[in-house]
């Protein structure tokens, strides 16, 4: 297992912590697939009754894509890299048991929409979340779709067109944050939550969760089969890279 994540169980509730905090634990492709076998493993886990995920230190959950992998795609590493997420997704959409997310500080792009597949979301007055992909060069797919089914189009259009982060209190304000604690607290609440979860019926649970798969599943499908064609237009023509290098020489100064 990498050292990218780290998981531990507090009574029937596992927790997988993103690490890479110096790094905002911005995810790679070996980091995803890492929180990917431990979703599953957790899933199957006969004493594992709900999962927490969260982030190492006190800036970020995550912020998402780490930049320096996806700078050099082309059109078709792009399709692949869709077909990355679609696996996550699915697995995210697939879980039999409840998902708390406690954030910790920033959840951006593609983190964005991971904590949006949680269940039940905790934060503190310091969270940021938000669609800031446009800023990189990077069309969006996968996220319009999850904040339309959560936030109606009109906001959809303009958190993905400006790319501007939302603060805790209009999260808690929209109904993306559910639980808005002091930092320090994030975790304790979430796993209280969790533990309240962990106790619900199994079959009941599991029946639910499938339900609202079931609800947003063509969605789900139509905005991958979109990311396919968008992404490879989008790195075909080179502008990602280019908003990438842009980004890497104003973070240098």
């Amino acid at each position: 297992m990498t050292n990218d994540i780290l998981l531990s169980n507090h009574g029937r509730v596992a927790v997988i912590t993103l690490n890479r905090p110096e790094k905002l634990n911005a995810w790679t492709t070996p980091m995803r697939n890492a929180i990917i076998e431990a979703l599953d493993r957790f899933d199957a886990d006969d004493e594992v009754a709900a999962i927490i995920m969260t982030g190492a230190g006190n800036r970020a959950f995550s912020a998402g894509q780490d930049l320096s992998e996806a700078h050099d795609f082309d059109g078709e590493r792009a399709v692949a890299w869709v077909k990355e997420w679609q696996r996550y997704y699915a697995v995210l959409r697939g879980l039999k048991k409840p998902l708390v997310m406690a954030l910790n500080g920033t959840a951006a792009g593609s983190a964005f929409q991971v904590a949006l597949l949680g269940d039940i979301r905790i934060g503190h007055p310091g969270v940021r979340m938000g669609q800031p992909e446009i800023n990189a060069g990077i069309a969006s797919t996968t996220g319009p779709w999850i904040m339309n089914s959560m936030l109606g189009m009109s906001r959809t259009i303009e958190l993905t067109l400006t790319g501007r982060l939302m603060d805790a209190e209009e999260c808690k304000n929209i109904g993306l944050i559910h639980h808005v604690v002091a930092e320090e607290k994030v975790f304790e609440k979430a796993l209280e939550i969790a533990t309240e979860l962990a106790n619900k019926p199994p079959v009941a649970m599991r029946l639910d969760k499938q339900r609202f798969r079931e609800m947003t599943e063509a969605g789900f499908q139509d905005c991958i089969e979109a990311g396919i064609r968008i992404q490879r237009e989008a790195y075909d023509s080179g502008e990602p890279a280019r908003m990438m290098e842009e980004f890497f020489r104003k973070r240098a100064k």
